[in-house]
């Protein structure tokens, strides 16, 4: 389960302060629910999504994660600096499976297909091999609830199709939280939506419901 409290959240810019992006969300996500966050460009999806997991922070308010809460899939930190098989370490151990590194560290080399590359820095490699290993690093571990950030949206086709079958198994135990601009992408994996609308937040218990609030108001 999370409890956000009265979650406000705006960007300074060159100019001061900004809009307020998100202002005054309250809510409680239920355990083992899976939810889609829906809105026009720009309404805050990204924005409350990474609160949740944890990387952004808001002006005021909480987020309370009463489950393990992944990083968003597929967008997991690298060091460039690093190789892939230093970066996949470093996040091994971090995450406290030093006792299953060797089987974790072959997961996500098989999983992320880089050959060689896996033991060249990740800031030589391209965006598509930087999305592989993120990938194969997000689901080398167990969480109870994924965040998931346009998953699927990310390298080739053929990996694109391997990423979601991969995501559908790892998730057969566990909830999401998800933006994607793809319905069918939606309709795969959530059964509820939270719909976000001129900094404000609304829960459909119904996906459907969800849905056809957003498209009204986007097309009134």
């Amino acid at each position: 389960m999370i409890v956000i409290e009265d979650v406000h959240k705006r960007y300074h810019t060159e100019h001061g302060p900004g809009k307020w992006v998100l202002r005054g969300i309250n809510m409680t996500i239920p355990s083992r629910r899976s939810v889609a966050l829906i809105g026009h460009n720009g309404a805050g999806k990204s924005t409350l999504l990474r609160i949740i997991a944890g990387i952004d922070f808001p002006n005021k308010g909480r987020v309370q994660r009463l489950s393990r809460v992944s990083w968003p899939v597929g967008g997991g930190g690298l060091e460039g600096t690093l190789t892939g098989r230093q970066n996949a370490k470093f996040v091994c151990r971090i995450h406290g499976h030093q006792d299953e590194l060797a089987d974790r560290l072959a997961f996500i080399e098989d999983f992320a297909e880089l050959g060689d590359a896996f033991n060249e820095p990740v800031q030589t490699y391209s965006s598509g091999m930087r999305s592989r290993l993120q990938f194969g690093l997000s689901l080398a571990f167990d969480f109870d609830i994924f965040i998931s950030d346009e998953v699927t949206a990310a390298g080739d086709m053929k990996f694109r199709k391997k990423a979601a079958e991969a995501f559908k198994s790892a998730t057969g135990n566990a909830s999401v939280i998800m933006v994607a601009h793809d319905e069918g992408t939606l309709r795969q994996f959530c059964q509820s939506a939270i719909w976000i609308n001129e900094g404000q937040a609304y829960w459909f218990d119904d996906l459907d419901n969800g849905l056809a609030a957003y498209k009204n108001e986007l097309f009134s």
